[in-house]
């Protein structure tokens, strides 16, 4: 027994290990992890020749531009401002590489050095000076015992901590019972306002709560529109009507939307054809109500701008509001990274056909001779790790030592 329990002290004592293949695996988590980040950019080219891009990879480098005025693209913030103060900024949409322009001084751009004084149909937020949220703390942040989870508004773009955007909890985020996400756009508090038309929609473009994600059995799509919607969660009352939580209204038990505009029925969402407008109205003349004002933030369903009525006048109010992007395809996020995992997986077929390709231009003593380096490899470091103490670093001359064991193995084989 005592020798039992020992054992399983020392269990419990051991470090984590793990396989070569856990290790490869992690690695091209964190390289895919990379590429959805930057888009697929290979970071050998400056942007600046593509114009203002639909959306992209930008950082921001406090060394040039300390007060944070200007933007960069991936090959920039790698060949131009190696060792400076660089803040990744993930993606910003219509942005076009500031890099070497009037804002960065003497600075010059090493890839792309002829470019016009400044960008001006480019924005700048607090990002751009390593701040964020509504609290303007940076991240990660350096007093923070625990780094909180952070959200992006797809309208102006900020990061915001999850118990900044308004809620009462952050329960109140649609997530699902393994704590992912339901929602595919946040709007914050702040430009929600400006989106107010979005509540003229049925309930389908918003995102539920887990526990209203899935409608009852026996309840049609009508009946399963009109809960769990975040931004006026709904229930009934004893004299049969809806209340809105958020702004106190009561709506009829017909309506689709909780608001004071009765929106169509779900089938006159599919499509529009012949400019028809898929809301029925002319929404340019359908004026926000006092409710349509208050800020609250939306979290909006997988699809939701698929569903985005296109007919002239709810276009042009999209440009007056300043959201046209929205029905630009390319502008989302989803989109972007699609396409970043298209541009890695043909990434990782050009070079599994160049290895290809390579052992195919061998011939046969050569194979050998690289399957028996590779065998030689594998040993040498597998008797490395047997024999090392794990209670000291390994230093270079430890891989020096591998290395030069690995030639004096190959000098004795061809000799």
């Amino acid at each position: 027994m005592a020798a039992e329990g020992s054992a399983g002290a020392f269990e419990d004592d051991a470090e984590p290990t793990i396989t070569i293949g856990e290790y490869i695996e992690g690695i091209e988590a964190e390289e895919l992890e990379a590429d959805l980040v930057l888009g697929g950019d290979d970071g050998k080219e400056c942007t600046y020749g593509g114009g203002y891009l639909k959306r992209q990879a930008v950082f921001s480098c406090l060394t040039c531009v300390p007060a944070g005025v200007g933007g960069v693209c991936t090959a920039c913030s790698l060949a131009c401002h190696d060792g400076h103060e660089v803040v990744e900024l993930w993606t910003k949409r219509k942005f076009r590489c500031d890099c070497g322009n009037s804002k960065f001084g003497s600075h010059v751009c090493k890839l792309c050095p002829e470019k016009d004084p400044e960008n001006p149909a480019n924005s700048y937020n607090h990002n751009f000076k390593g701040s964020y949220c509504t609290c303007g703390r940076p991240y990660p942040d350096p007093e923070a015992e625990k780094q909180d989870e952070m959200i992006q508004c797809c309208i102006c773009e900020d990061w915001f901590h999850e118990d900044h955007i308004g809620l009462n909890s952050i329960e109140e985020i649609p997530r699902d019972e393994e704590g992912e996400p339901l929602y595919e756009d946040f709007i914050c508090p702040k430009c929600s306002p400006q989106c107010y038309f979005l509540k003229l929609y049925p309930d389908t473009i918003w995102a539920s709560n887990k526990h209203n994600s899935a409608p009852k059995a026996g309840t049609t799509d009508s009946a399963a529109m009109k809960g769990g919607s975040i931004h006026g969660d709904t229930e009934k009352s004893e004299n049969g009507v809806l209340i809105n939580h958020l702004n106190g209204e009561k709506t009829s038990d017909n309506d689709n939307c909780p608001t004071d505009s009765a929106a169509p029925e779900k089938a006159c969402l599919d499509g529009s054809s012949d400019g028809i407008c898929k809301l029925g109205m002319n929404i340019s003349t359908n004026t926000p109500s006092a409710d349509s004002e208050k800020n609250v933030p939306f979290f909006m369903s997988k699809g939701w701008r698929e569903v985005m009525c296109r007919c002239e006048n709810c276009t042009n109010l999209y440009a007056q509001q300043g959201v046209a992007y929205l029905t630009d395809k390319e502008d989302s996020i989803e989109e972007y990274e699609k396409v970043a995992k298209q541009k890695r997986e043909k990434k990782l077929e050009q070079q599994e056909g160049a290895e290809e390709n390579f052992l195919n231009s061998l011939d046969h003593v050569q194979k050998i001779e690289i399957l028996s380096g590779i065998n030689d490899m594998k040993n040498e470091f597998q008797s490395f790790l047997e024999s090392f103490d794990s209670s000291k670093p390994v230093t270079s001359e430890d891989i020096r030592a591998v290395f030069e064991n690995l030639a004096k193995k190959k000098k004795q084989r061809l000799s």
